[in-house]
C-alpha cells in the first residue's frame, strides 16, 4: 500500500480532488471508468498535495512566500513579475526531504519496468487543487514538462512544477477570482509519454468553443507534441463532427480545415535539451493530421467522457480534452481531461447580439474570430512581454492587445485588453481560450496584424460576422441587444429562418425557429470553394497553368479536385442542417446567373455573356444541360454525403427557377441519374415558386414535388415587369402591391388544395411585419425570415393570430363554437 505522499494514477478519482488536484483526479477516475470503453489513458502515478505540504514545511517556505505575496501591487505588472519570480527561485531552491524523494524515485522505476525501460520517457504535469471548478478553469496555470528522463530530471522537473502554482499569471489569476493563494494545493502526476512526437496530437471540446452549440464535438490538432496548438505557435487543422448521428453509427465529419502545420515539437537530442522545434515535411503540411477513422474514433471517446462526468455531475457537463496519437503504435490515447467553464456557465436563455452601424470603413487586418463581440481601443504592439516591462511602458485598460501569439505569463496584460489580435493561432490556442474566458473578443492567425497594424491607430474588432475576425480602421459605432427568451410570444406558424453562411448556423440556432426555409447552396460555393465546378473537373484541358496551380493548392488534403468540391459543399450544407436538426433545413440547388459564375475562378471559360442573365440561364435549366450537368452532379453527390454519409436526413432539397413541369421531370431525372431520388430515406423536394409560370400551374407543379416555397423577390419583379436592380424603375418595386398578393393568395390555395406544403422564404415578411400578417390570414404553413428579424416577425405573426383567434371567438358566440 503506497502511502499518501504518492499514489498510483488509477487509484484516484473525482473524490480525491483534495489530495491530487482536479487534473490528476480527472485522469484516475477515467482510468478506473472509461477504460472498460476502450478509450486509453496512459498510466503512471501522482505525488499528492501532502508531499507539496511537506516539502514546504521542510525548506521553512511558507512565511517568507506569504511576505512576497503580500507586497505585490497589482496595478502594476513590474511589480507582480518581480515577486512572482522571488517565490519561485525559494521555491527552486528547496530540497525534497529524503524520504520523499526515494519514494518519488522508486515510483518512476517501477513505472519504467512496466515498459521494459530502465528510465522512461515521462510527462511530469502540475495538477492545483482549484482547478476545473464550476466558476474558473484555471487550466494552464501551472507548468507541464515532456520528455523526462532518469531521477535527477524527474526531481527537478517536480520541484519545478511546485514553483509553478505561483506563475504570475496563477497568481493574478487567483487575485481576480479572490481565492486564496494559500488555499490551493499543488500536485503532480508522473505519467508515460505517448510519442506524439512521431505522431500527432491537440485537442478537442464536446461542444462549439464559439456559440456554445451542443451537439458538436471540435477537434483541433497538428503534427508533434501538444504544446504547438496550446501556444498558438501554429494553426491546427480543425475538425468538427455531429453528436447526434455520430451515436447512431453515421460517419458524421461535418468539417474538415487544413491548418498551417509548418513547425512541429519533438523530442530534443540529448538531456540537456529535453524538446526541440523542428520544421515539418513540405508533403506532410499539405494533409491532415488525423485521418476519418481516428476522427471518428476519437469523438466517440469525446462522447463517452462527456456522457461519464455528465452522469456523474448530474447535469450536461462539456468537456475540454487533450488526446495525442502515438506515431510508433499509431494508437490514440486521452492526456487530460477536464470540464469547459465558460460556455457551461453562459444564461442561455438570453439572445445577445452585437450590431455594427453603418460600417464603410476599411478592413485592415482578417483572422479567425473567437466569441461573437465588438469592441473598439488603441493598438498596442507586444513582441516580448519583458520588453515593455524593462521600457516602462504600462498597458493600459482598454488597449488593444496586439502580438504575435501569447503564452500563459502574458495574462495579466490580457485581461486589461478590450481585444487581444495575433499573428499566429487557431481557435483553441491560449489566446483564445483566455480571450473566452475573460469574455473580450479575439482575432488569432492573422498571419501580419503587428506589422500592418501600429501604435496607438484606434481601431475596432469585430467578431460578430461569422468565422472571420475583422480588424476595422477606426472607432465605429455598434450596439448590444439583449432579448430574453422568455418575453417572446408563442406562434402557431412555422417561424423558420435564412441562412446563408454556415459558420454562423451555430450562433443562430439558439433563436427560436422551426428550421431553415432557404440555405443558399451559391453562398457556400463562392466563399468556401471559390473554383467554377466545371473548372475543377476540366482544368488540364484549358492549358492554363496558373488556374492548374491555383486548382492544386486549394485542394490539399482532399482526394483530388471532386472530392474536394463535394467535400466542401456537404461541409457546409451539414453545418447548417446540424444546427438546426432534426427540424427540416431547406437547401436550394445552386442558383447562379452566368454573370456571377462567370467570376468563380475558370468561370470565364464555361459561361456564355448574357445581356439579362437575371432571366436567362439559371437554376433548372443548367441542371439538364449537357453543358452544366456534370457539374449539378457534383451537387447532388454533396447532398448525398451529407444525408447518407453523415445522418443529416432533415435535409430538404428545392430547385430554383423552374420555368415549366417539363423542366421539373427532366431535373428529377438528373437526380436519379446521381441516386439522388425524391422519396427515398425520406427526400422531400421542394419547388422555388418565383416565377408566374409556377403560380399558374401550380396544380401541375404539385403532383410532382412535396411543397412549395415563395420566393418573393424574384415574384415581384417577373410579376410586375420590372428590373429589381434598376435604380429608375426602384419605387415600384414592392411584395406588397396588389398583384404579388394575388399571386401569393392563388398558390397557397391551390398548394393547401393539392396536399402539398406552401411556405415563404424571399426577403418580404423580413422588411415588413404587415407583409407577414397577411402571409399567416393567407394560411401559409412557414415563414422563413433572416436571424435578424425574427423578434419583429414573431410579435407581428402573434398580434395577427390573436386577432384571428377573437374574431373566431366573437362568430362562436352567436353560433356553434368554430374549431
Amino acid at each position: 500500500m503506497l502511502s499518501k505522499n504518492v499514489v498510483q494514477l488509477d487509484q484516484v478519482g473525482m473524490k480525491d480532488i483534495d489530495l491530487v488536484g482536479g487534473k490528476n483526479a480527472s485522469l484516475g477516475e477515467m482510468l478506473q471508468n472509461l477504460t472498460k470503453l476502450g478509450v486509453s489513458i496512459p498510466g503512471g502515478f501522482v505525488i499528492t498535495v501532502n508531499a507539496y505540504q511537506e516539502f514546504i514545511r521542510h525548506n521553512n517556505l511558507d512565511e517568507k512566500i506569504r511576505a512576497l505575496v503580500k507586497q505585490i501591487d497589482y496595478k502594476s505588472v513590474e511589480s507582480l513579475r518581480r515577486s512572482g519570480l522571488q517565490i519561485r527561485n525559494v521555491i527552486r531552491n528547496g530540497r525534497f526531504p529524503s524520504h520523499l524523494s526515494q519514494e518519488i524515485i522508486d515510483c518512476y522505476y517501477d513505472l519504467s519496468k512496466r515498459y521494459d525501460q530502465e528510465g522512461t520517457d515521462v510527462a511530469v504535469r502540475s495538477s492545483a487543487t482549484a482547478e476545473d471548478l464550476p466558476d474558473a478553469s484555471f487550466a494552464g496555470q501551472q507548468e507541464t514538462y515532456l520528455n523526462v528522463r532518469g531521477p535527477a530530471a524527474l526531481m527537478d522537473s517536480v520541484r519545478n512544477c511546485f514553483a509553478s502554482l505561483f506563475t504570475d499569471r496563477a497568481i493574478s489569476y487567483r487575485e481576480t477570482f479572490k481565492y486564496d493563494h494559500f488555499e490551493i494545493g499543488l500536485s503532480v502526476c508522473i505519467q508515460k509519454m505517448v510519442r506524439s512526437d512521431l505522431g500527432a496530437s491537440g485537442v478537442a471540446f464536446s461542444l462549439d468553443t464559439e456559440s456554445g452549440f451542443k451537439d458538436v464535438i471540435v477537434i483541433n490538432g497538428s503534427y508533434g507534441l501538444g504544446e504547438m496548438v496550446v501556444q498558438g505557435s501554429v494553426s491546427p487543422d480543425e475538425f468538427i463532427v455531429f453528436k447526434p448521428t455520430l451515436k447512431t453509427g453515421y460517419a458524421s465529419i461535418i468539417e474538415k480545415k487544413l491548418g498551417i502545420k509548418d513547425q512541429m515539437m519533438v523530442y530534443g537530442d540529448d538531456p540537456d535539451e529535453r524538446v526541440k522545434i523542428i520544421p515539418v515535411d513540405k508533403a506532410a503540411q499539405k494533409e491532415f493530421c488525423l485521418d476519418d477513422e481516428k476522427i471518428l474514433q476519437l469523438s466517440r471517446w469525446v462522447l463517452h467522457i462527456e456522457g461519464y462526468y455528465s452522469q456523474l455531475k448530474g447535469h450536461w457537463c462539456p468537456m475540454d480534452i487533450e488526446w495525442a496519437l502515438d506515431g510508433l503504435s499509431g494508437d490514440l490515447f486521452i492526456v487530460q481531461a477536464r470540464p469547459e467553464t465558460i460556455h457551461s456557465r453562459k444564461d442561455h436563455d438570453t439572445l445577445t447580439e452585437f450590431v455594427m452601424h453603418t460600417n464603410t470603413a476599411p478592413v485592415l487586418v482578417k483572422g479567425i474570430a473567437v466569441g461573437d463581440k465588438i469592441a473598439s481601443g488603441k493598438v498596442k504592439i507586444m513582441y516580448s512581454l519583458d520588453k515593455r516591462v524593462m521600457e516602462g511602458e504600462e498597458f493600459k485598460d482598454g488597449d488593444v492587445l496586439v502580438t504575435d501569439m501569447t503564452d500563459p505569463d502574458w495574462e495579466p496584460i490580457m485581461k486589461k485588453a478590450s481585444a487581444i489580435v495575433t499573428n499566429k493561432g487557431g481557435r483553441t490556442c491560449h489566446a483564445a481560450i483566455v480571450a473566452r474566458e475573460m469574455g473580450v473578443p479575439a482575432i488569432v492567425g492573422c498571419g501580419n496584424a503587428t506589422s500592418i497594424l501600429n501604435d496607438d491607430d484606434e481601431v475596432t474588432i469585430s467578431c460578430a460576422e461569422g468565422d472571420i475576425g475583422m480588424v476595422y480602421q477606426g472607432k465605429l459605432s455598434f450596439e448590444v441587444i439583449e432579448t430574453k427568451l422568455v418575453d417572446l410570444p408563442a406562434v402557431k406558424t412555422q417561424l423558420m429562418l435564412n441562412v446563408a453562411s454556415p459558420s454562423l448556423a451555430f450562433r443562430f440556432s439558439h433563436i427560436p425557429n422551426k428550421g431553415v426555409g432557404l440555405a443558399r447552396e451559391e453562398f457556400i460555393i463562392n466563399n468556401y470553394i471559390g473554383i467554377h465546378p466545371l473548372a475543377l473537373l476540366k482544368h488540364h484541358e484549358l492549358n492554363d497553368k496558373e488556374l492548374t496551380q491555383t486548382i492544386k493548392t486549394s485542394i490539399r488534403g482532399f482526394k483530388n479536385e471532386e472530392d474536394f468540391f463535394i467535400s466542401k459543399l456537404s461541409f457546409g450544407i451539414a453545418k447548417i442542417a446540424g444546427a438546426f436538426y432534426p427540424n427540416k433545413v431547406i437547401v436550394r440547388f445552386s442558383d447562379f446567373k452566368s454573370n456571377e459564375y462567370y467570376n468563380l475562378l475558370g468561370g470565364k471559360y464555361f459561361e456564355p455573356h448574357e445581356e439579362n442573365p437575371m432571366i436567362g440561364w439559371r437554376g433548372a435549366s443548367r441542371y439538364y444541360s449537357d453543358n452544366y450537368k456534370p457539374a449539378f452532379g457534383l451537387e447532388c453527390k454533396a447532398i448525398k454525403k451529407a444525408r447518407e454519409e453523415m445522418g443529416l436526413t432533415n435535409i430538404v432539397v428545392m430547385i430554383p427557377f423552374c420555368r415549366t413541369v417539363e423542366e421539373l421531370i427532366k431535373v428529377k431525372e438528373v437526380m436519379a441519374e446521381y441516386d439522388l431520388v425524391p422519396g427515398n430515406d425520406g427526400l422531400e423536394l421542394y419547388l422555388m415558386a418565383e416565377i408566374p409560370s409556377n403560380i399558374i400551374m401550380a396544380k401541375e407543379f404539385a403532383a410532382h414535388i412535396d411543397g412549395f416555397s415563395i420566393g418573393s423577390n424574384d415574384l415581384t419583379q417577373l410579376t410586375l415587369g420590372l428590373d429589381r436592380d434598376s435604380s429608375l424603375v426602384a419605387h415600384l418595386y414592392d411584395e406588397r402591391n396588389m398583384a404579388v398578393k394575388s399571386m401569393l393568395s392563388q398558390l397557397i390555395t391551390t398548394a393547401k388544395q393539392c396536399g402539398v406544403k406552401v411556405g415563404i422564404c424571399g426577403q418580404g415578411p423580413s422588411d415588413y411585419p404587415d407583409f407577414a400578417q397577411f402571409l399567416v390570414e393567407m394560411g401559409i404553413d412557414s415563414i422563413s425570415v433572416t436571424p435578424d428579424s425574427v423578434i419583429k416577425t414573431m410579435k407581428a405573426i402573434h398580434y395577427i393570430e390573436q386577432e384571428t383567434l377573437k374574431t373566431k371567438e366573437v362568430i362562436s358566440s352567436s353560433g356553434e363554437l368554430i374549431s
